[in-house]
């Protein structure tokens, strides 16, 4: 995480004042260190790649709040039935009319378990190692630039010991001819000198390739497309070469606590124990509420039935009502009720009119009335809730096998954290050890190259002067550019050194 945030402070802090113009295909004309990195965090394909794992991540945090939240639910619908008889068994449900229906249901329900208070923090531990697998990703990517960054300044700077070495066997070769023409030297002596011109052309012609291959390694790893004129791309970042001064335990303090694939590891740890608690707590028993509101309304297409049905009815009523007057009236004695009991229009008891053959219109519109309030004047349905409690006694060992797995996870887990950690100590010992020795080397290779630088001026004293010959000034010229090279390789060898050991203690330190 420290990686992360470090290289963007000095993005952001360099960046506005270090704006390029940019070539053909989005290549710049002119890139830095810090305008490289910042290309590279958006056009990488493999960092955006990690980085899609952030959402799911914080989805699964979110999710794992939300399993404590009582859940809502609602529905609704709408229904036709035509009219028909249907036979269910031995018996026969005849509907005289098609009708219309609606009804809806809201419901909520909540539910715990020692699994569900655990959730959101194995969620958050789970996002912590993404969030770390992402930080380690970004610190792998500044490494691979930084790297490639160097490889293509070490290939630059390759490309000038070249042009140097053919600018000096220039010189000998016209050196060798003026000896050859005033004749103090020999045909073989300038073919010599000529062979090595030509060889020193190859190299430099080598050079410029593996110049050029770099920057499009470079420019390909930022994740930019390679179109354009590749070789105009500038390189401005330049690097000191100073002595290093890293303590070993100190920085294994340090790598302990900042490098994000240890934290990941450690975060991994964690949510696989807390995996296990999970898988335990299937053996305790869980809790469960649920309640409910819903409705009915139905209303029929055509009210021609009802009212015959309702007819029917009020006719049966009235001859029911005459069959009772006749028997109060063939009474002994008189029924004590008013009128003894007798009602006297039957007819009018029973909602029909004067001739028995209709109902009142007063009544018929009842039904036309009561045949209202589709699709939403409902019914209520009455309010329920109820209580559960959930324990399971006899799985098939189910629960058993997956105590057992997740056990094995955090057993591999803990022994991977173990592994990142010595793998931690040792990478910081091997890169000071690789830091100390590249400086040392870069030292050897820069006092080396003095020395060559000398012996080549003193074998071109000796030629010029008929002591010498032309063998030693080619062997001098190839002891210069064999040291030259060696120190430039001494140079970026020490800081890749030190970019690698920057990755494995998880921040810069230059």
């Amino acid at each position: 995480m420290a990686i992360r945030f470090v290289c963007r402070a000095v993005i952001l802090a360099l960046l506005p004042g270090m704006l390029v113009a940019q070539g053909a295909g989005g290549i710049p004309g002119q890139l830095s260190l810090a305008e490289a990195l910042e290309l590279a965090s958006r056009n990488s394909p493999t960092y955006q790649q990690v980085l899609n794992d952030a959402d799911p991540a914080a989805a699964q945090v979110r999710a794992a709040y939300g399993s404590l939240l009582p859940s809502l639910n609602s529905s609704g619908s709408l229904g036709y039935s035509r009219a028909g008889s249907q036979r269910f068994a031995d018996q026969i449900f005849s509907q005289g009319s098609s009708t219309i229906s609606s009804n809806y249901n809201i419901s909520a329900s909540w539910g715990i378990s020692y699994a569900k208070l655990l959730a959101p923090k194995q969620g958050k531990a789970n996002q912590r190692a993404v969030e770390e697998n992402i930080a380690a990703q970004e610190a792998n990517l500044t490494y691979d630039i930084v790297s490639q960054y160097l490889a293509a300044l070490r290939a630059a700077a390759n490309v000038d010991v070249a042009i140097q070495q053919v600018a000096r066997n220039q010189d000998f070769l016209t050196q060798a001819q003026a000896q050859f023409n005033v004749g103090r030297g020999n045909m073989v002596d300038v073919r010599q000198a000529e062979v090595a011109k030509a060889n020193s052309d190859l190299e430099l012609l080598r050079a410029r390739e593996r110049q050029t291959a770099a920057r499009i390694e470079l420019v390909r790893r930022i994740g930019l497309p390679i179109e354009g004129d590749i070789e105009q791309l500038v390189l401005t970042e330049r690097f000191a070469l100073t002595e290093p001064a890293f303590e070993v335990a100190a920085l294994q303090a340090q790598a302990r606590s900042r490098n994000p694939q240890l934290r990941a590891a450690d975060a991994r740890q964690e949510a696989a124990a807390l995996g296990v608690s999970s898988a335990r707590s299937e053996y305790l028993p869980s809790f469960s509420i649920s309640t409910g509101l819903s409705g009915f309304t139905q209303q029929f297409t055509n009210t021609g039935p009802q009212i015959q049905s309702a007819l029917g009815g009020a006719q049966g009523q009235a001859q029911n009502c005459a069959f009772q007057n006749g028997i109060l009236d063939r009474l002994t004695s008189p029924h004590p009720s008013p009128n003894g009991g007798i009602i006297p229009d039957c007819n009018a008891f029973a909602g029909l009119d004067a001739s028995g053959t209709a109902l009142l219109p007063e009544v018929e519109q009842q039904i036309r009335d009561a045949n209202t309030g589709w699709p939403f004047s409902f019914t209520r349905s009455p309010w329920s809730i109820s209580f559960g409690v959930s324990l399971p006694l006899f799985d098939g060992f189910s629960r058993a096998s997956r105590v057992s797995a997740a056990r094995a996870q955090e057993d591999d887990a803990r022994e991977s954290l173990r592994f990142e950690r010595l793998r931690i100590d040792a990478g910081v010992r091997l890169g000071v050890l690789g830091v100390t020795t590249a400086w040392q080397a870069a030292r050897i290779a820069d006092g080396n190259r003095a020395l060559a630088a000398e012996q080549l001026s003193l074998a071109q004293q000796r030629y010029q002067i008929g002591s010498g010959t032309a063998l030693e000034v080619a062997d001098a010229q190839n002891a210069v550019t064999q040291s030259e090279a060696t120190y430039v390789q001494s140079i970026y060898d020490y800081h890749t050194a030190v970019a690698e050991l920057e990755l494995t203690v998880g921040s810069p330190l230059r």
